[in-house]
């Protein structure tokens, strides 16, 4: 006989049918707030964000077998799950336990979407979290509970108030590992206070977590009933966004694209970054000043009678005028400003140090334009927040400069707004990001100094010369004959009646430039003014002949660029090191040898060979007098 209870028969229950539209619809408009981690090193800003992951259940199956598997085999906390090598993806990262680059996850709650950025803690990689925190609304700075607040803490809080991040969380971290001590907590609070109130930082959120067992991150713990504010992600949920205060601010829009698909339609395309539009709204376009009123608004939807800040759209003006990438369409009641010189703080970026003098190209939201950094007027010790005596700025050091850009553009200051007052520096020649920077405001000079209108123009002075101006720019190593070769240049233009002015190198540092070194700094600087000075001569109809090492290709480059099209020659005179020590004409090789002379060219500080110059003059293939009769064969053209 069976004894078993026959099992009762139990009728499916019916799967609630999920509404895929109405979800997306809900998931489209919820809030996205960016946010970064940082702090010193092992504070738990990885563990924090695997935690996030783990908890707002992001992290597929296949994903967590094998976070399992790797937490084992090269995690730091014996058999349980090592949330940080959810984020740690660079193997040089898994190896030494720490985070190099910017890492960015995405997750979301029932309330809103979120975007973090897990930024390194040493200081060698502070670039690295100054790209983090340059697009976040929130910090979270994370304090380890047994350490306290240290150097990177101090350093970090104060980057985060640089880049003008408002919301900052002082996450106290592995709480777990002192016993949940209330006094402890409220011992580093009270230091942090201290110094976030010397760097203008009034209002934080101070909390106690332990990110690796989860308590006070995605709900309250037990474990800390002394605490009585909101979790982690609570706070991360019901904090205000920024994008909500930029819609208050007036319309801008910088125009990263012209939409002319057919001769019927002409838009203008960008994204929002401050302000509300609508049709009919008048706008005035920068930096030239036109102004117009708005026909249409175009989103990714299609036809919109309203727009604002965070959306892409395309806009259409009532009247023909001219716009183009690069110019900032505004609210035409209250327009943004025009300069071409600002006082700004820069981020040193790159390995090689910065150079007063050197152009670089200057991105501001969508335009690009020539700029100029000078001597830095302090640096910024982060760590004790004074400002030093400084003549340059190495990788990640951080100071306040002027600079001046080759034509006036649109912005505003950072603090206003980041899309009009946060801009990179790039190298010319290599296009590298260089520097990151952040506006404070212009130069008064730079809205009293206009051009002056000249009735007599440039091509009247040389057409009176009966010539075209141009520039000789001989470069090479000392001893490779320069100035022997310029010296016949403008002999032989002067015996064929051609206005001409010769500059040697050694004759401008008697007078111009006889407060210049020959550190890097200083042959910077004595390239631009001299290339400035020779602008100038051609403006008046001259040739202007030179003769200077001018050792960089940059500084080349910009003269260049000074000059109207075709009128500048870079003229390479190539003479191997070897027979330019042997000649040695003024004794400088052997000063140099002996190490009497500090950073000459070609013995301890670098020559930048031309990678294409106009004319090359090989010195161990022809003589001096062959080399000027090409010279002049080239400026003058065939006879």
């Amino acid at each position: 006989m069976n004894d078993a209870v026959p099992a009762m028969a139990v009728a499916p229950q019916p799967i609630p049918e999920l509404d895929i539209d109405a979800y997306l619809e809900r998931h489209l408009h919820k809030g996205l707030l960016g946010f970064i981690t940082c702090g010193s090193v092992d504070d738990g800003k990885s563990t924090l964000i695997g935690r996030l992951l783990y908890d707002s259940k992001l992290i597929y199956e296949d994903q967590l077998a094998t976070l399992e598997s790797d937490s084992k085999r090269i995690g730091t906390q014996g058999h349980n799950i090592d949330f940080a090598l959810l984020v740690d993806g660079l193997a040089a990262e898994r190896e030494q336990g720490i985070t190099i680059d910017v890492a960015y996850r995405f997750f979301s709650t029932e309330r809103r979407k979120f975007i973090v950025a897990d930024t390194p803690g040493h200081e060698q990689y502070t670039r690295n979290m100054v790209t983090g925190a340059s697009t976040a609304d929130l910090a979270v700075i994370l304090v380890d509970a047994r350490k306290g607040i240290l150097t990177q803490t101090r350093r970090h809080s104060f980057l985060v108030h640089l880049l003008g991040i408002r919301h900052v969380v002082l996450a106290v971290n592995k709480m777990d590992m002192i016993d949940y001590d209330e006094a402890r907590f409220d011992a580093i609070v009270a230091d942090y206070q201290a110094f976030a109130a010397s760097i203008d930082v009034r209002d934080f959120l101070a909390l106690p977590i332990s990110a690796l067992v989860g308590d006070n991150v995605s709900s309250l713990s037990a474990r800390m009933p002394w605490y009585r504010g909101p979790s982690l992600i609570e706070h991360l949920e019901n904090v205000p966004l920024d994008a909500d205060s930029a819609q208050k601010q007036p319309f801008r829009m910088p125009v990263q694209w012209v939409n002319r698909p057919n001769s019927e339609f002409r838009g203008y395309t960008g994204l929002v970054s401050a302000g509300r539009i609508q049709i009919g709204d008048k706008i005035r376009v920068l930096p030239s000043g036109r102004g117009s009123a708005i026909s249409r608004i175009l989103g990714p939807g299609g036809e919109t009678s309203h727009a604002f800040a965070g959306q892409s759209i395309t806009l259409c003006f009532q009247d023909e005028i001219d716009c183009s990438r690069g110019d900032v369409i505004a609210s035409a009641m209250a327009p943004p400003q025009v300069a071409d010189q600002f006082e700004a703080t820069i981020v040193w970026m790159s390995e090689e140090p910065m150079l007063a003098g050197r152009p670089y190209w200057l991105k501001l939201g969508t335009a690009t334009v020539g700029a100029t950094i000078y001597s830095p007027k302090y640096e910024i010790n982060v760590n004790t927040l004074e400002h030093l005596a400084a003549k340059t700025l190495a990788m990640n050091a951080i100071g306040v400069c002027n600079l001046a850009t080759d034509r006036p553009i649109v912005y505003e200051p950072y603090a206003d707004n980041r899309d009009l007052g946060g801009f990179i520096l790039i190298d010319r020649l290599s296009n590298a990001t260089v520097a990151a920077g952040l506006l404070h405001f212009a130069l008064r000079r730079s809205q009293n100094i206009h051009w002056q209108a000249l009735e007599v123009s440039r091509d009247s002075r040389a057409a009176l010369k009966n010539q075209r101006p141009a520039v000789l720019w001989l470069t090479g190593l000392s001893g490779a004959g320069k100035s022997t070769i310029a010296n016949l240049v403008d002999k032989k233009l002067n015996r064929m009646n051609r206005h001409t002015f010769l500059w040697d190198g050694d004759n401008v540092r008697h007078g111009l430039n006889r407060d210049l070194g020959f550190t890097d700094a200083d042959r910077v600087e004595n390239v631009r003014r001299i290339g400035e000075v020779a602008r100038l001569m051609t403006d008046a109809g001259v040739i202007v002949i030179t003769a200077f090492i001018s050792p960089f290709r940059a500084e080349r480059q910009m003269v260049r660029e000074m000059m109207q099209p075709g009128e500048f020659f870079e003229v390479f005179i190539d003479t191997p090191l070897a027979e330019a020590e042997a000649r040695d004409v003024k004794g400088l090789y052997r000063k140099a040898r002996a190490g009497q002379l500090a950073n000459f060219t070609g013995i301890a500080s670098p020559y930048e060979v031309p990678v294409a110059p106009d004319i090359h003059i090989d010195t161990t293939q022809m003589s001096a007098e062959e080399a000027a009769t090409l010279i002049v064969e080239r400026l003058l053209g065939p006879s």
